[in-house]
């Protein structure tokens, strides 16, 4: 079933990005994505996200929903009608709403683990953890918000970074039937705010092997307006064996 398209507002999107090894990403991906490469590193890692006024965009803002959402994502890069197309893989959703986990596949792309999440926050510094229903997926992040964005190997600096992920607002997710369903995201205003990481940990990163995930930096958007638009499903299939051709960014 096709997804309608959303209008929502993203009360905080904190991204907590790390470097990974390519070929601990590539092994994490289905057929048909490969990593996306800066600097020889694939870029992978945690977006908690809390919606506000999600709804149907033909629906009033009255009866929109809000939520604490996280996913584990891959910065990916794959071959379209026109050419290299990126966005992230995420292998991974949770959510704080019983809604957003019914509705997985429904509203949003891909399944929804339930979770249970702390939040505090200010205007210059916040902390997001959760662990699923399940206990098999644990994240605590504790981030302050900063004026620029320092020791980042990935990116020179924040606009660079807020370039890279702007450019990659189409999202695709797995379903149980072994497609992936995907949406873009478009934001009314795109803006950015550097973050130092104070601490983080995440079970999904952690458990890869040692040394092949580095936390890099972290960045927050606050208060955007924006709308999901649904993207045509993509098959699925199995990894390719072999070395993959890697591109670079």
């Amino acid at each position: 079933m096709r997804q309608p398209r959303l209008s929502s507002v993203v009360e905080r999107r904190l991204l907590v990005n790390y470097r990974l090894a390519p070929e601990v990403a590539a092994r994490l991906l289905p057929g048909g994505l490969r990593p996306q490469l800066v600097r020889d590193h694939a870029v992978a890692g945690i977006c908690l996200l809390r919606l506000g006024d999600v709804r149907p965009s033909w629906a009033p803002k009255a009866v929109g929903l809000r939520s604490e959402n996280a996913a584990h994502r891959i910065a990916v890069e794959w071959d379209g009608p026109d050419g290299v197309e990126t966005g992230v893989y995420i292998p991974r959703r949770d959510t704080a709403s019983l809604f957003n986990t019914w509705a997985g596949g429904r509203l949003f792309p891909g399944e929804h683990g339930r979770a249970v999440f702390e939040v505090r926050e200010t205007p210059g510094e916040l902390h997001v953890a959760y662990t699923t229903h399940s206990g098999d997926t644990r994240v605590d992040v504790s981030v302050e918000v900063t004026p620029e964005l320092r020791g980042s190997k990935l990116f020179d600096n924040l606009q660079q970074a807020s370039i890279f992920f702007e450019r990659g607002a189409k999202g695709y997710s797995p379903t149980a039937a072994g497609a992936l369903e995907g949406m873009e995201l478009r934001a009314s205003a795109w803006q950015l705010d550097a973050c130092r990481i104070v601490s983080a940990q995440s079970s999904f990163f952690d458990s890869l092997p040692k040394g092949s995930a580095t936390l890099d930096c972290a960045l927050v958007m606050r208060e955007v307006p924006v709308t999901w638009r649904p993207l045509p499903a993509m098959d699925s299939g199995p990894a390719e064996p072999g070395p993959l051709a890697l591109h670079h960014t």
